[in-house]
């Protein structure tokens, strides 16, 4: 158990990796230069400080806090109390937030910072939510949407959902990133509050920090290229560089001053091996004359310490609680009145059923005639096509922010992709059935009769598991593409290939070699495809069909008239005799020779449930693939 007095300390830290971007070969190949990064640094933090980490662009202020938060390995040691701080140990304790986090879009502040993954629950909670957003001035804004926070507001809210946790440690990456400098001021005097309140170690990372922060910065590192130019208190900051030679003018920015000092001069060849000596220099004096500073004075602390505080540490929820609230936070972006819970509610019910209402308009003057065979093989095609291209428009585009949230948070260890995709599902089924149901209603009465209420749940049924299969075909496309439009683009080619293979209906079966015949069970489409033709065409109403009022076809004696068997009773304009006939030419091989109705191939419960086989496969598959450790580079772009 960790007090509620307690210090931060890394010697002698020491950090290798990648230094320059490389390309996706190299990256795959593990081809891409490296180099030291950070050089023995060095530095103290203790309960309730806030420590600023200052360094231009290339300076190695991410890289340092991946190191503390464990996230990269490194050399030297980081210790808190003394004791070696773990990975485990810091997910459990600590936080980090950076300001590429992203959060979920549908959500008010209030409910984003309630479906935070803690342990505690209940009133605890609540009264938790309602202090942290007091203490980040977000209290006028809860019941206001994510997505209509102004920046300052949607950062501070960003911090608030790690500080629901009580973090020992808190880490942020550029809190202040693209701030005006009024908002820079008050999200920094926020911290500064909390960590004394709470008495919370706070580290930050700053670019160009303005004078008005000086004061609520207790301690400053100082880093160039990986090298630690000063790190201490700010208060000995001036009289340190003063007793060393550079003393800060009058009127200036002390923090930008020394920054700049701390910074290589890139102007011209000259400036830069002038800049790159003295910085050398100052490294090397404060390696020896830093120490003392470093350690500061312990007397002289300006820490506010509740000595009866109690550490609240919730550490990592249970498996079912963090399954709960994944899935709640899914509904409640879905229920809400807000723009993005319309428009997730629109796709997720609507697109399907407008889609199926267009085909309604096209084929429901389509008549009985010989053509039917044709027209409503046609309307079938397009049925099981818009269902499987519906599902993954629908998929692309509201899996998206999800995803970005689950990357972001698995790097703190709370859950699995597993249960995301679990929380994924159990809301996407209901919705999914709903809509494929509604939209079947609106075709089937051009295919059959809807009164047998039997054959319209079993078509149904068949296009509910085309919706599942292309959904989670998109899921698994998504964990390694992060582009929507590149991710929409494959999986549309990938579709078109097995539907143009097995659908039956752009080319019939008997126009295949056998290893293409062969090929088409290893689809879903197949199975989908011969389950709804055969349910549609074995209807009597499809037995010796005219070719239109004035000619009929009552004498077809051959599956297909041609030149070679037309006689005089014969009319070449009649193909089919049956539905049977036309399921023997679709959907046999060329070798075929027997009965279909008696072939397994076309068993109804067999194709059935081999759709959902697939369907349901796909869901298992997709547990294990967001199972497998990814390349770091490829994780890494899903957060930002």
């Amino acid at each position: 158990m960790i007090g509620s007095d307690y210090t931060l300390e890394l010697c002698n830290v020491f950090h290798s990796g990648q230094v320059e971007p490389g390309s996706f070969l190299q990256r795959l190949t593990g081809g891409v230069k490296t180099g030291v990064i950070l050089k023995d640094v060095s530095f103290i933090t203790h309960s309730g400080e806030v420590t600023a980490i200052l360094g231009s662009k290339g300076s190695g202020k991410r890289a340092l806090l991946d190191v503390i938060s464990r996230r990269v390995p490194s050399k030297g040691h980081i210790l808190l109390e003394g004791v070696p701080l773990e990975e485990d140990h810091f997910r459990n304790t600590c936080a980090v937030v950076r300001h590429s986090t992203k959060l979920l879009p549908g959500l008010t502040v209030q409910q984003t910072l309630s479906m935070s993954l803690t342990k505690i629950s209940g009133y605890l909670k609540s009264s938790k939510v309602k202090q942290v957003m007091a203490d980040l001035a977000l209290s006028q804004v809860s019941h206001k949407c994510v997505t209509s926070l102004t920046k300052s507001e949607y950062r501070r809210l960003v911090i608030g959902v790690q500080l629901i946790r009580d973090p020992i440690i808190l880490l942020l990456d550029e809190p202040t990133w693209d701030l005006d400098p009024l908002n820079t001021y008050l999200v920094i005097s926020i911290l500064s509050n909390i960590a004394k309140k709470y008495g919370s170690a706070i580290i930050l990372t700053m670019e160009k920090p303005r004078s008005d922060v000086f004061p609520f910065l207790d301690r400053v590192v100082y880093l160039c290229l990986g090298d630690v130019v000063y790190a201490g208190p700010t208060r000995n900051l001036l009289d340190y560089f003063g007793s060393i030679g550079f003393p800060c003018p009058q009127l200036e920015n002390p923090l930008m001053y020394y920054l700049c000092l701390s910074t290589v001069d890139r102007r011209s060849r000259e400036r830069f091996i002038e800049s790159n000596h003295q910085i050398a220099a100052l490294v090397e004096k404060f390696k020896v004359e830093g120490q003392g500073i470093m350690q500061g004075n312990p007397t002289e602390h300006s820490r506010i310490i509740n000595p009866n505080k109690i550490q609240m540490n919730y550490g990592k929820p249970g498996g079912v609680k963090v399954l709960l609230m994944i899935y709640l936070r899914i509904l409640l972006s879905i229920f809400n009145f807000k723009k993005n819970g319309i428009k997730q509610m629109s796709m997720r019910l609507l697109s399907l059923p407008i889609y199926f209402c267009i085909l309604w308009v096209f084929y429901n003057e389509a008549k009985d005639y010989q053509r039917a065979f044709i027209t409503k093989s046609g309307l079938i095609f397009n049925a099981i096509l818009g269902t499987y291209f519906i599902s993954i428009m629908n998929t692309i585009c509201l899996y998206g922010p999800y995803r970005t949230r689950y990357y972001q948070e698995s790097q703190e260890g709370l859950y699995s992709g597993a249960s995301l995709l679990l929380a994924w599902n159990l809301v996407s089924l209901p919705f999914s059935f709903i809509s494929t149901f509604a939209s079947a209603a609106i075709i089937y009465p051009i295919l059959g009769d809807i009164a047998e209420s039997l054959e319209y749940i079993y078509f149904a049924l068949i296009l509910w598991s085309c919706y599942i299969y292309a959904e989670q075909q998109s899921l698994a496309i998504m964990m390694v593409v992060k582009n929507g439009l590149i991710a929409a683009i494959i999986n549309i080619y990938i579709t078109c290939i097995y539907v143009m293979l097995a659908s039956g209906v752009l080319r019939s079966y008997k126009g295949f070699e056998e290893w293409l015949f062969y090929l088409t069970y290893a689809t879903h489409t197949r199975y989908a495809s011969i389950f709804l033709h055969r349910n549609i065409f074995k209807q009597p109403t499809f037995n010796i069909l005219p070719f239109s009022d004035e000619e009929n076809c009552s004498s077809i004696t051959n599956l297909i008239q041609t030149s070679s068997n037309l006689n005089a009773t014969s009319n070449g304009n009649c193909r089919y005799a049956s539905g049977k006939a036309f399921l023997t030419e679709r959907f046999t091989s060329k070798n075929f020779a027997g009965d279909i109705y008696l072939s397994g191939d076309f068993n109804p419960d067999f194709n059935l449930g081999v759709s959902f086989a697939f369907s349901v496969g796909m869901m298992v598959l997709n547990k294990f693939l967001y199972l497998l450790p990814l390349p770091g580079y490829i994780t890494d772009k899903f957060r930002e």
